[in-house]
């Protein structure tokens, strides 16, 4: 009775296997779903929220592997396989865009521009706001633009489309407060960032200009130092005094 449990228990799970490598050859949809599905029970947090973040980042290799399967219906079962290495070489490379995304708590606000973030996989990513460039700490109006942005950031959920990084290596990303809100623009119309010195984003530098025009936070001052001149005078004056 004993070896037919022990067969029982090392069979079913065989047969498991098997029946996972018949449907994922049969429905190339089914390999993807399942391989996101494995991934998503490893995170630590499982809440629905999670979930609909996951779906969020994961939707278009899920539509793509849609598209392939609706494409390959009525086909000869000569061609499943072919279908199925199609499938595995799209879901790949579609998974690279998700790679770009990013959901997770926000643990700190380092300056007026900069927070760090934990994912649900409990990493940590340090995001600076692509796009603006708010005053240093050092200036006047640096420690204001770091409290606006705390008060309105920090422990909330957000959802962040990475652009890449700066010339110093720093990640650069839209940040979406609660899926909705981007501090960029609140920022930009309280007068406590500045648009990018380099190829501003037209849509921030209209925002920008009708905080000038109103006299709003730093632009209450005449002539104010942009956050980029302010980091190089700090560069030449430490590179004379060493």
């Amino acid at each position: 009775m004993i070896k037919t449990k022990v067969n029982i228990l090392f069979i079913l799970p065989v047969c498991f296997v098997f029946y996972l490598l018949f449907l994922a050859f049969r429905y190339p949809l089914f390999y993807v779903v399942f391989l996101n599905v494995l991934k998503l029970f490893k995170t630590k947090d499982h809440s629905l929220s999670s979930l609909k973040s996951y779906i969020r980042q994961r939707g278009v290799v899920l539509l793509g592997e849609v598209l392939l399967t609706c494409w390959r219906f009525g086909e000869s079962k000569e061609k499943n396989m072919k279908n199925l290495l199609i499938s595995m070489a799209l879901g790949v490379s579609l998974n690279g865009f998700s790679e770009n995304v990013l959901t997770g708590k926000v643990t700190n606000v380092i300056d007026g521009n900069t927070i760090e973030m934990t994912t649900s996989d409990n990493e940590l990513y340090k995001i600076m706001l692509f796009g603006v460039d708010s005053p240093e700490l050092g200036q006047e109006f640096g420690a204001k633009a770091k409290i606006f942005l705390k008060k309105m950031i920090f422990n909330k959920n957000v959802h962040v489309t990475l652009q890449g990084k700066d010339r110093w290596g720093n990640r650069l990303g839209i940040i979406l407060i609660e899926g909705t809100t981007d501090p960029r623009y609140e920022l930009l119309e309280a007068g406590l960032t500045w648009t990018a010195e380099r190829n501003p984003i037209p849509e921030l530098e209209l925002v920008k200009n009708q905080a000038r025009e109103k006299g709003k936070g730093l632009w209450k001052e005449k002539d104010p130092t942009p956050p980029w001149i302010y980091r190089r005078q700090q560069t030449l004056t430490q590179f004379k005094s060493s």
